[in-house]
């Protein structure tokens, strides 16, 4: 009883709340500093900025892409965003899927215009679009902002030529009718 009653003092018991005090006021420091960084990143993002805090995680690299797309500098924000790939989980590689996906429409239709025929390289970015959506439905079939885009951009391809049905596989058009070469 003795020895249990040594822990019970006063010194003993103002020593334990002093420790848990300085430790509660280390812990809040802490995360005041962190609450601090964050706000600062995000201000910075905001502000079109290279984030000073947290350059180099997925969240900082991501901001940048997205920036460089919104100021139309396409390929090395397709580069960027194909670069996060290796360190990204499913809803965020569908993300970024989404992302690249709205890069080639929007190339697309800078390229083809206000008409709604397809010219090659348009068509060509359209169907990268229509690849990436895919890939961002793939990691995350719930997002409906893919969806929606993806069903804006397949009103916009033309449809799939079926083999031996285009216009140069019609009959007489290359080869004629009489034969070249034999007897």
């Amino acid at each position: 009883m003795k020895k249990l009653n040594q822990f019970f003092t006063v010194k003993y018991i103002t020593s334990i709340a002093l420790i848990i005090l300085v430790l509660s006021a280390l812990f809040i420091i802490f995360n005041l500093f962190n609450l601090y960084q964050t706000n600062k990143f995000n201000n910075e993002v905001l502000a079109g900025e290279n984030p000073s805090f947290f350059e180099q995680s997925f969240e900082a690299r991501y901001s940048t892409a997205y920036w460089l797309a919104k100021k139309e500098m396409f390929k090395e924000s397709t580069i960027l965003f194909n670069a996060l790939m290796k360190d990204a989980d499913d809803d965020q590689k569908s993300a970024l899927q989404y992302n690249i996906g709205n890069i080639f429409f929007k190339r697309g239709l800078i390229i083809n215009g206000t008409s709604m025929t397809v010219r090659d390289e348009a068509e060509y970015l359209f169907q990268q679009a229509n690849k990436a959506y895919r890939q961002s439905l793939k990691f995350g079939p719930y997002y409906w902002d893919a969806k929606h885009n993806l069903d804006r951009l397949l009103t916009m391809l033309p449809p799939d030529p079926t083999p031996g049905v285009g216009d140069s596989d019609a009959p007489g058009l290359i080869m004629g009718n009489i034969p070249i070469g034999l007897p």
